[in-house]
């Protein structure tokens, strides 16, 4: 999907502000707002891909205006109403049209256990690969109206193969029709001046996490 969240190499965004001790949550909503994603994970209608993706879908205007926390609650408001969870008037006027029941609850004893196994990306199915380290590769050149974890910065380059992190989930297709499609991951070089051309340092690299499905024999 090309929108404003895939900004690598845009111009025009200002410098990156360095905040000095940086706290974790600079207010409690934003805290809140992080549990609240955790929580309503636990429901398991949406998975980690389909959370990033509903966060890509914010309208670029909004997106751009927002803090981090802010599009965090966001997507969540848009994956409960699209799921059934809420309606879009209740979270307009702050008040049920149901009573509450049915849905089971989270409980602070199973927190820890359900996010060590929920996020687990990485699988044991047997893959093969389809590259090995010190290979040639081509990114594709797909823009995909969907998730991808392909940057368009990054298509259409050719890099090496660094080294293979094993089987996962594949992002792309797991965030648009939950199809895990397993498939080798990989750290993939390319050198900087093949990403943004000769003013680029000579000896500067750039890696990517990348996929099976990204790639192509060089």
């Amino acid at each position: 999907m090309n929108s404003v969240h895939d900004m690598g190499g845009m111009h025009g965004m200002g410098p990156v502000e360095i905040e000095k001790n940086e706290p974790v949550f600079h207010s409690e909503w934003e805290a809140r707002v992080h549990a609240l994603n955790l929580a309503c994970g636990y429901h398991r209608k949406w998975n980690i891909d389909m959370g990033r993706h509903s966060r890509e879908r914010i309208a670029p205007a909004e997106y751009l205006a927002a803090t981090y926390y802010e599009k965090w609650l966001r997507g969540l408001e848009m994956l409960l109403v699209e799921n059934g969870l809420v309606t879009a008037k209740e979270l307009a006027t702050g008040r049920a049209e149901s009573k509450a029941g049915g849905a089971s609850a989270l409980r602070a004893s199973e927190v820890t256990s359900f996010l060590r196994v929920r996020r687990l990306a990485r699988v044991d199915d047997e893959v093969p690969p389809k590259f090995r380290p010190g290979e040639r590769v081509l990114t594709h050149n797909d823009h995909p109206i969907g998730h991808t974890r392909l940057p368009r910065y990054a298509r259409a380059k050719r890099g090496v193969i660094d080294r293979d992190h094993g089987v996962f989930i594949f992002p792309d297709t797991h965030a648009m029709t939950r199809d895990k499609k397993p498939q080798h991951c990989y750290s993939v070089r390319f050198a900087a001046r093949e990403l943004w051309g000769p003013r680029a340092g000579a000896r500067d690299s750039v890696y990517l996490d990348l996929w099976d499905d990204h790639l192509d024999p060089a």
